[in-house]
């Protein structure tokens, strides 16, 4: 596994936990663990946290899944190359949805990040299975 991929998977971690801080952060703000009844206000900045680390929290581990396996099969520049566009992907998704004023709107950040998500998440599987 190269160094790239290391750093690469390592600050997909940092940014899921993050994300997890930020929703703290916000029921901290709020008082009483978000208020008395979770909202479903898409525009409510609570929900909005909780739902772009939920998000980052289905896809993230699966990436990370993938990019060992396809590191522990190949050292090519390719999986460096899909460990950055994971990073870059979850990012950006990230930075979309909580620039958001509303959930119930898709900005261009937060659908790039997520087509990009489902692309390379997608190439990961086939690099996986095309390298055994």
């Amino acid at each position: 596994m190269t160094t790239i991929t290391i750093v690469c998977i390592a600050l997909m971690g940092v940014l899921l936990f993050v994300l997890g801080a930020n929703v703290t952060r916000w029921r901290v703000i709020r008082g009483k663990n978000g208020g008395p009844q979770a909202s479903t206000d898409p525009a409510d900045r609570l929900l909005i946290a909780v739902r772009a680390h939920g998000n980052a929290a289905e896809y993230i581990p699966t990436m990370i899944v993938l990019l060992l396996v396809c590191s522990a099969l190949s050292d090519s520049w390719w999986v460096d190359a899909l460990s950055v566009a994971a990073l870059v992907v979850r990012t950006v998704h990230a930075v979309g949805m909580l620039t958001a004023k509303t959930l119930a709107a898709h900005g261009p950040l937060r659908d790039i990040g997520a087509l990009g998500t489902y692309l390379v998440g997608i190439t990961l599987g086939i690099t996986a299975i095309a390298v055994i």
